[in-house]
């Protein structure tokens, strides 16, 4: 299988460099590309994260920018499991215009002919099967980058950057800044899926030439270098849609933070050392936050701390602050099992 998907990637690249330009980017307009390989919530093939495509689709027509939605072979496209009461998917299945975009994607070979101002790369884990292999997809990326406009992905959306060519012949991702789901996050969150995957996805940006960076696990972190922008996890992707407009010369629209992003970055807050003050503000509003994200990111965190110790007072940390808003007995256990690991340490 990994020698069937490199030769189509090896075949994808020759026929992106013969490929004719298209027009210049056209005002306002960002495609959204989302995985076609999804099956029954991804319980036998995975799919796209619909967390990432309504952050984004919310993000960018805030922003007041035309958005469609594309995959590979278009049509009717198969998300894995979501959460339906999560605000930004309840805003985007409500809206009948998003919906029906969804529901009927535009064809890759048809978005392939237009000008984007911007293309961005969803992630999932299908991400890692058809969008590496699809010709139109790479043929639009590197179209889109050479005619002035921005390239951005999230989370396994980045696979499709790999030997990815531009007009000149040079690869779009040699010596520049990325990021994308890392090797670590795969150890804890991949197990099922990543070893069908050609290759891991950190482990191929870093062998097509990019200069990798990241954060703890499952925290906000995006890199933009110049007009390439990359999130390193789902979530990543609402600054990533951010900074996918700066990119392009506009001021993102100010908004508040949903409860998840709210959560990760009081967690980012207390690691960075300011835990005092993420816990006032903790304090003052729990029902702000998402108290069961916040348990399971301490739980992760500390199932994968190992013998560092530093990360497992972290983790300790974070689930103490949950814990009296989230009485579950898994995390009952799972903070006595920190706190003994921590003393064994002594």
């Amino acid at each position: 299988m990994q020698l069937r998907i490199k030769m189509l990637m090896s075949c994808a690249v020759c026929l992106l460099v013969a490929a004719p330009a298209l027009a210049a980017p056209a005002s306002n307009r960002v495609l959204l590309v989302v995985s076609g390989n999804g099956l029954d919530e991804g319980k036998s093939r995975p799919g796209f994260e619909m967390d990432e495509l309504t952050q984004a689709y919310a993000i960018f027509t805030d922003n007041g920018l035309q958005v469609d939605i594309a995959s590979p072979a278009g049509g009717a496209v198969v998300a894995d499991r979501f959460n339906r009461a999560k605000p930004y998917i309840s805003r985007f299945q409500a809206d009948t215009a998003a919906a029906a975009k969804l529901a009927n994607t535009r064809a890759m070979s048809g978005a392939a002919t237009e000008a984007y101002d911007a293309v961005f790369i969803i992630g999932g884990k299908g991400a890692m099967f058809d969008l590496p292999v699809n010709v139109d997809l790479k043929t639009l990326l590197a179209t889109t980058y050479d005619a002035g406009g921005v390239v951005g992905a999230v989370c396994h959306g980045p696979a499709v950057l790999m030997n990815l060519p531009l007009k000149n012949g040079a690869p779009l991702l040699e010596g520049r800044r990325v990021t994308g789901f890392t090797n670590a996050e795969e150890t804890l969150f991949g197990k099922g899926w990543a070893p069908a995957f050609p290759v891991l996805l950190e482990s191929g940006l870093r062998g097509s030439g990019a200069r990798f960076s990241q954060a703890p696990m499952m925290l906000s972190h995006v890199v933009a270098d110049g007009r390439l922008v990359t999130g390193q996890n789902p979530a990543s992707t609402a600054a990533a849609a951010e900074a996918v407009i700066k990119a392009m010369g506009r001021t993102p629209a100010p908004r508040q933070p949903w409860a998840d992003e709210r959560s990760l970055g009081l967690i980012a807050q207390m690691l960075s050392g300011d835990a005092a003050a993420a816990r006032a503000s903790f304090n003052a509003d729990p029902k702000q936050y998402d108290v069961p994200l916040m348990a399971m990111w301490g739980f992760y965190r500390a199932q994968s701390a190992g013998s560092d110790r530093a990360a497992l007072i972290h983790a300790l940390a974070v689930m103490e602050l949950a814990a009296p808003h989230f009485t579950r007995p898994e995390l009952a256990s799972a903070i006595a099992e920190a706190r003994a690991r921590l003393k064994a340490q002594r």
